[in-house]
């Protein structure tokens, strides 16, 4: 199963993609899309959508998850993530993909095993996982995490289904 992370950003959008056969996980790609700070909000989310949907068309994934946005104190800011956020749903959704949504805590907690993890601690134990991996910056860390979190609650899911069928 390949499976493409999200983590959303209206300056930096990063994406990190695997393969998941069973446990065992497998580096793909991972990047990070850009937007101009210059640019209208319009201009920019056009930027992000058109670069992440380029990363769908080259690499092709079959399942993707994003982190869900947390608010802060700034509303302007949130809104403005939560943009960014929306294009990072909006692509996999055209390419026909369901979405899982995850809360930073939840893809720390299955990446390293505790909610609470620092993003040094995420980003080593995505090197952990995923052995050779060159990452192009903290944003694709976040990414890949991500994707790594989706393929354990999807592995998870389907042994569950299996079980209970066998019921």
């Amino acid at each position: 199963m390949r499976v493409i992370g999200i983590d959303p950003g209206l300056r930096n959008l990063g994406w990190g993609v695997i393969e998941a056969d069973g446990m065992r996980l497998r580096h793909v790609a991972n990047g990070v899309c850009h937007s101009d700070p210059a640019g209208s909000l319009a201009v920019r989310l056009l930027e992000l959508h058109r670069q992440l949907s380029a990363v769908f068309t080259q690499f092709h994934p079959v399942a993707a998850a994003v982190e869900q946005t947390f608010v802060n104190k700034d509303a302007v800011a949130t809104l403005k993530l939560g943009s960014a956020r929306g294009i990072a749903l909006l692509v996999p959704a055209q390419a026909g993909l369901e979405v899982g949504e995850y809360a930073p805590n939840a893809v720390k907690k299955a990446v390293v095993g505790v909610g609470k993890a620092a993003k040094e601690q995420v980003e080593h134990m995505v090197r952990m996982q995923l052995p050779g991996v060159q990452i192009t910056g903290p944003d694709a860390a976040d990414a890949l995490a991500i994707a790594i979190c989706h393929a354990f609650h999807a592995q998870s899911a389907r042994a569950f289904a299996v079980a209970g069928t066998r019921a």
